[in-house]
Formats: C-alpha cells, sequence, structure tokens
C-alpha cells in the first residue's frame, strides 16, 4: 500500500511538472515557474550558440511548451480515427526522422521529445546546422524558424515564398523573439544568481 501511494505520488508531481506554464507570453514568469528551463536553455545556447530568447520563441510556436503536443488526428465520418498527417511531437514538435537525426548525431538515444531540456538542445542544434549549411545568422529568428518549419532543403528551395501564411507566422516568431529578449533583459540577472531560497 505505501508503494502503491509513493507510485501516486510520483506519477501526480510528474503530471504537474509537464504542464505548460501558466503565463506562456511572460519568459520571466515562465522561467520563475518552471525552474530547471531557464539552466536547460542557457545549456543549449553555450553549446550551440542559439539565443535563448530565440529558443523559446520557436518553441512558443510549436507547442506553446505543452510537453506532448501533436498535430489534430482528422476523423472519417467524425467517429473513425485516420492517422496524423505528421510525426511532429513534444515541445519541440520534432518530426521522426529529425529526432532520430538528432539523436544519433548529437543528443544521444536517451534524449526524448517530451523532455524541455533535450527540446531545448535539439531546437539549438537544429539552428545552429541552419546556420552552418545556409548561413542564417543565429540571431535571425524569422529565417531559423523558416528553416526550421520547412527543412534546410525547403528552404534553400524558397518553398516559404509559396506559403503567405507561414512568412506571416514565422513574423511572429521574430516580433516574439524580440519581446522575450526585452523581457529577459529585466530578470536574467535574478535567474543566474538564484539559490535554494529562489522565488
Amino acid at each position: 500500500m505505501k508503494k502503491l501511494l509513493i507510485l501516486l505520488l510520483l506519477s501526480i508531481l510528474s503530471a504537474c511538472t509537464a504542464l505548460p506554464p501558466k503565463n506562456a507570453d511572460n519568459i520571466c514568469s515562465t522561467f520563475r515557474e518552471k525552474e530547471d528551463w531557464y539552466d536547460d536553455a542557457k545549456n543549449s545556447f553555450e553549446k550551440w550558440g542559439v539565443p535563448i530568447h530565440i529558443q523559446m520563441a520557436i518553441m512558443h510556436q510549436e507547442s506553446h511548451f505543452v510537453a506532448d503536443a501533436e498535430p489534430p488526428r482528422p476523423w472519417l465520418l467524425g467517429f473513425i480515427p485516420l492517422p496524423r498527417e505528421s510525426s511532429a511531437y513534444g515541445y519541440a514538435q520534432a518530426k521522426d526522422d529529425t529526432w532520430d537525426n538528432y539523436q544519433d548525431k548529437a543528443g544521444g538515444w536517451g534524449a526524448d521529445r517530451d523532455e524541455f531540456a533535450d527540446a531545448a538542445d535539439f531546437i539549438g542544434w537544429y539552428c545552429n546546422i541552419s546556420y552552418a549549411r545556409l548561413g542564417i545568422s543565429k540571431s535571425d529568428a524569422k529565417n531559423l524558424y523558416l528553416a526550421y518549419h520547412e527543412g534546410h532543403g525547403g528552404y534553400q528551395r524558397k518553398s516559404y515564398l509559396q506559403k503567405a501564411g507561414l512568412v506571416q507566422i514565422a513574423n511572429k516568431v521574430a516580433k516574439r523573439a524580440k519581446l522575450f529578449q526585452s523581457q529577459l533583459s529585466e530578470c536574467q540577472g535574478d535567474l543566474e544568481n538564484k539559490g535554494w531560497f529562489f522565488w
């Protein structure tokens, strides 16, 4: 009975930590609520050079920080479930093949798409490839997002030029990245110096 109660408690705590932040539009509020996330995003920045505010803006657009986010499932006749249109999953909405490539090249086979630290590292890794292969500046949130969404080959073919809605979304990501950068400048000192009694 005691073991069952412990397992139940652990599962409840796990579910709570997987919930999206209450105020996802404020990066300071998000990092204060999710205590490990700032360190995870900073580790990705130090490893790949992609700024924290850009990582977070891309993730916000892709999943709104929902750990197990997936594309909607289509239904036939309203009650027969059909396969999802994409294998995208998790915080970073990484597809199966791309995630497998990341695990092989950088993340290791223990990396999970529904773990924030791994998703932040994935975004940094992917955007670093966009910089190396396509010459996109690591501070260019709009074009980093276009390459993230379309894939490196798609970006090279300028497939996004045929998708006016996607370009608008990329502009939105760039705007959010600037907002997050401004917000982060006000709380980063506290985040860097947090201790046991932080918040």
